[in-house]
């Protein structure tokens, strides 16, 4: 509502600077052009002249009152308003204009030339009507002006209402996005609570607990449409890292190649959790001998590479599904990226030759 008000307010403020250096003009020239022809009694025209300007301002104000009923109407509509409201203003400030030069206080100029060409003033009429036709197009010209100005405004506010509408759009596809892994991740890690307590091997069962407790407090605390640094993101793969070593302490091997200046960029957070996850069930779970999960990070230009790979076996059919795009993780992670950055980021993935799943993003490289 604030916002929606100043906005009403600015808009009213510049119409009504419109109206006044409208007639501030008028009331410049004529002067200057009285100057110009030396013309008598300048001062007593110029008090009248400005009485006349007062006025003017007054019947405009009237006209814009008029335009701002019909503002949501049709272009059309308004332009033909304009257009017709701008007749009797005209005619008003004819009247009055007629009045201060020809009745109210007549300078001597005025009634020697009357005296003088009786046959070309036929009458208050008719001087009005030729006046009034004359001042119709100033008039309306002034009307069309700020029915354009009305047009602009109205262009401004659509565009600033779509692209909130696409902000809000876009944060809730990241939230949406954001929120699938949780409950993806916490069924696979009760799963292995369960085999832990249902073998007996309670010490680890408790200390994948209070990892999995510190990973989903610092998980759940953050806006998911907000970036983190890259090392509290890496904290986080540890802590995960630290609760699949519980099911896999044989087989599970971490290496983290972090070079100083991506260690302080902005990622998205958890962007590469699906991965690492990806990397367990596929490469981890189903080797029968030590595997390596490696995250590197690199800065080259402008531009942050991210990798996470694994050296498990040959690429078998869920790793072609991952390698197809279908697996899920990665393309949450893909689609992420793409809502985020706009086409700017790049996912890529495939099977390594040696065996084994390899991810690379490529982002822009930001600093929080």
């Amino acid at each position: 509502m604030t916002n929606g008000t100043s906005d009403a307010q600015l808009d009213r403020r510049s119409s009504l600077l419109s109206i006044a250096g409208f007639w501030a003009f008028y009331f410049l020239l004529n002067t200057l052009r009285w100057a110009i022809e030396g013309a008598p009694d300048q001062l007593g025209a110029m008090d009248r002249r400005a009485a006349v300007s007062l006025f003017g301002i007054g019947f405009t104000f009237i006209l814009y009152l008029v335009l701002r009923r019909f503002e949501r109407r049709p272009m059309r509509v308004l332009v033909t308003v304009a257009f017709l409201a701008s007749v009797p203003v005209s005619i008003a400030y004819a009247m009055v204009n007629y009045a201060a030069f020809y009745i109210v206080r007549p300078s001597d100029s005025v009634l020697q030339e009357i005296a003088k060409n009786p046959m070309q003033h036929s009458g208050p009429w008719a001087a009005i009507a030729d006046s009034a036709v004359t001042w119709y197009f100033f008039i309306a010209a002034w009307a069309v002006l700020h029915v354009a100005l009305m047009y602009a405004a109205r262009v401004r506010q659509a565009e600033r209402t779509a692209a909130r509408y696409r902000s809000e759009a876009q944060a809730a596809q990241l939230r949406a996005l954001r929120y699938q892994i949780n409950p993806h991740f916490l069924f696979n890690t009760l799963n292995s609570l369960s085999t832990l307590v249902l073998r007996g091997r309670t010490d680890e069962a408790e200390r994948m607990i209070a990892n999995l407790a510190a990973f989903f407090r610092a998980s759940l605390t953050g806006d998911p449409t907000e970036d983190v640094p890259l090392s509290e993101e890496l904290r986080m793969q540890q802590l995960y890292l630290d609760i699949e070593k519980v099911r896999f302490p044989d087989r599970l091997l971490a290496r983290f190649e972090i070079t100083p200046e991506a260690a302080g960029a902005s990622v998205p957070g958890l962007i590469l959790q699906p991965l690492v996850e990806n990397a367990i069930k596929y490469g981890v779970s189903r080797s029968g001998h030590p595997v390596t999960v490696a995250i590197r990070a690199h800065g080259e230009a402008d531009r942050l590479h991210l990798t996470v790979e694994d050296d498990g076996g040959a690429c078998d059919e869920p790793a072609a599904a991952q390698a197809s795009g279908h697996g899920v993780g990665l393309r949450n992670v893909c689609e992420r990226l793409a809502a985020r950055f706009a086409g700017t980021a790049e996912c890529r993935y495939g099977a390594r030759p040696g065996g084994g799943f390899r991810v690379d993003l490529v982002l822009p490289l930001r600093r929080i």
